[in-house]
């Protein structure tokens, strides 16, 4: 394949459903971020490469809200975002705090960040949404991130919703939460997701037709001689 620009495009077409499902039969059984729930249901499905930032647990001399200017901080990570990425941030599932608010997403979609993905919660959710920028989150929290979070880095590996992410993994957004794709296996996984959608269009077809289950989903041997002769598909 050639670029993300056709990934991505292909990648949209792809439910995160069938993707869980690709990826369980390569043996990736824990790729759904848990508690990844969009701030606008509705939004379009979103796909892009994970630039990772991550919070642990606050310490008093340093979840203060002088560390906001310090050079290693949230508002540094922000600077250093390319356009298109997924922010994936790690905040441990804790929702005592909102990890960002309505200025820094305002900055992220202004960078061309293309959607913001964490298992923590969002404060200021109001101007959020005015600001665009599509969020996955496990809720609001009106407190800052050092009431009970403390940020530590970016571009690295994370934990989010319990899903390893490294920078650069790819990850796919819509109704039902995020999903991780390693980035080894990308170009593997849209092929085979490609036709996995491809089957259950055509089982659904069958399925309004009136045809029963058994022997259909699953497609038995004689149903899928039936798929193949009926699409074209090899």
């Amino acid at each position: 394949m050639a670029d993300d620009t056709e990934r991505f495009a292909r990648l949209r077409a792809i439910s995160t459903a069938t993707l869980t499902t690709v990826l369980l039969k390569k043996g990736l059984r824990n790729v759904y971020m848990r508690g990844t729930r969009p701030l606008d249901p509705g939004s379009p499905r979103i796909v892009g490469r994970a630039f990772t930032l991550r919070f642990v647990p606050a310490r008093e001399d340093l979840a203060t809200p002088a560390s906001w200017a310090s050079p290693v901080s949230t508002r540094a990570a922000i600077e250093a975002m390319p356009a298109g990425c997924v922010a994936v941030v790690d905040a441990m599932g804790n929702t005592d705090a909102g990890i960002f608010g309505d200025i820094l997403c305002g900055r992220m979609r202004e960078r061309g960040v293309a959607a913001l993905v964490t298992d923590g919660a969002l404060r200021d959710v109001k101007g959020v949404r005015e600001t665009g920028l599509p969020v996955w989150s496990r809720g609001a929290a009106a407190p800052p991130s050092v009431a009970a979070l403390t940020f530590v880095a970016w571009q690295q590996p994370i934990g989010c919703g319990g899903v390893a992410v490294f920078p650069d993994d790819l990850v796919s957004l819509d109704e039902d939460g995020g999903v991780l794709m390693p980035a080894a296996i990308v170009d593997e996984v849209i092929a085979e997701a490609v036709e996995q959608e491809r089957v259950e269009e055509w089982i659904m077809g069958e399925v309004r037709k009136g045809v029963p289950l058994p022997g259909l989903y699953p497609m038995n041997e004689e149903t899928r001689a039936r798929y193949r002769r009926e699409t074209g598909a090899s």
